[in-house]
């Protein structure tokens, strides 16, 4: 899927200087051009038109697409206001250009731009060098982490990557209205029915605020309506469907619906455009996960070996692109067990995934998965009291079944060849609280 890059820019004829210039030519030849040969789809906020209030569209856009261009040529206000909003709320990936003719103001001093020749009748000067220049510039900001001055400067300013999808309905807010009649049917007894029901309620999807599409998607994973989740994926705007989150939630249904080569397709894009992360290599590692127990099954042994080096190193990566993520380092800890129960390796990790798991525990934000962690850490050290502990605070956290089911897979797979009972009932009353 071709990334997006949102154009903030003047529009229709507008002075540059002593100069008019028609900003509408130089999106459609110079810069649109650009943007497509760094292997990004241009958007321009009048290109997009849908129902709803278009402030909301346009902050959508500035906050959600991949990569940003804001041409400052001229001071225009209402592209310093959006570059404003970019800056707040996306640490990187924004481009800055003007006309050379109108040098940026002194607030942007600490910010690099890339000034494009203009004469003093607004016609560009060096198109071709100038375009290959802002293309540079574009594949560059796609590998970059950091170029707003908020986060370069102000040490710890907050970054809005999620850090897990399920914490999405807390920190996002919206329609109190639509929450209650998502959550409504998440508890119906047949909910993909309901929130199916629901969604048809909706209208196009374009005039539809992107928390609502995206509590919908997270409520059809919760209800494991994944055919459902990739319909409405295929349905979402552009610049929302394009977003890691919901990306990675299309990984996460394709993979339960075992097309287990294009889960894998969609994450590994993700990883080389952004490097390892916690989130998506903890999925790539479930689909490597998925594939050496089915090639187990089959008897394709060394198949299997391989797939099970390749979950591994996917979940490690993730666990040391940030250590404060528990997720995949339980998950690598659990398959170098498999491999080979004496890896000294496994000692090593260990100490560090409990810290990770306890440090989060200990603030008191424990969600299932930090308590799963919990149980199976007890598990694997032979902690009955810890584990039976663990299980009911998981419990009380009102998991949805697939998180349930997950776990319990788990225990079975850490119980393999082992005589404990104990830990075949702590599987039994996850199988038990999954519903029918």
């Amino acid at each position: 899927m071709t990334p997006l890059c949102f154009i903030l820019m003047p529009f229709g004829r507008k002075p540059v200087g002593a100069a008019i210039v028609d900003f509408d030519a130089v999106y459609k030849t110079f810069l649109a051009d650009a943007v497509r040969d760094a292997g990004l789809q241009p958007l321009r906020a009048d290109e997009e038109r849908a129902g709803g209030i278009i402030h909301r569209q346009m902050f959508e856009r500035l906050v959600l697409c991949d990569l940003a261009l804001a041409d400052l040529s001229g001071a225009n206000a209402n592209v310093f206001y959006e570059l404003g909003v970019r800056h707040g709320t996306r640490p990187g990936a924004t481009v800055l250009v003007f006309a050379e003719t109108t040098p940026p103001p002194f607030d942007l001093g600490p910010c690099r731009a890339i000034a494009y020749g203009m004469d003093a009748n607004g016609n560009l000067t060096r198109p071709e060098q100038d375009r290959a220049a802002i293309a540079d510039a574009l594949r560059e900001a796609q590998r970059q982490r950091r170029d707003s001055p908020l986060y370069e400067l102000l040490q710890g300013f907050p970054e809005l990557d999620h850090s897990k999808t399920d914490l999405f309905r807390d920190q996002v807010a919206y329609s109190e209205r639509r929450k209650a009649e998502l959550a409504a049917a998440r508890r119906a007894p047949d909910a993909a029915a309901a929130l199916l029901a629901v969604q048809r309620s909706f209208g196009q999807p374009e005039a539809v605020e992107a928390g609502v599409l995206v509590d919908l998607l997270l409520s059809f994973r919760d209800a494991d309506a994944h055919q459902a989740m990739l319909d409405l994926i295929a349905a979402m705007p552009t610049h929302l469907a394009t977003t890691v989150l919901v990306r990675e939630q299309q990984a996460f249904a394709l993979n339960r619906l075992k097309r287990r080569e294009e889960a894998k397709a969609v994450l590994e894009e993700l990883i080389r455009t952004r490097g390892p992360q916690p989130e998506t290599n903890g999925l790539l590692g479930r689909v490597y996960k998925d594939l050496w127990k089915e090639a187990l099954a089959a008897g394709r042994t060394a198949q299997a070996r391989g797939l099970l080096d390749r979950a591994i190193k996917a979940y490690r990566d993730g666990f040391e692109a940030d250590w404060r993520d528990h997720y995949p380092g339980i998950n690598a800890l659990q398959l170098m067990l498999q491999r080979n129960p004496d890896d000294p390796e496994i000692a090593a990790l260990s100490p560090v995934v409990r810290y990770a798991v306890n440090r989060k525990l200990s603030r008191g934000h424990g969600d299932y998965w930090d308590h799963a962690t919990a149980l199976e850490l007890a598990v694997l050290a032979g902690d009955e009291a810890g584990a039976q502990a663990a299980l009911a605070e998981a419990l009380a956290c009102a998991p949805a079944g697939w998180m349930l089911a997950t776990t319990a897979d788990t225990l079975e797979m850490l119980a393999r060849g082992q005589v404990a009972e104990w830990v075949a009932a702590l599987t039994a009353a996850l199988r038990g609280h999954i519903g029918p």
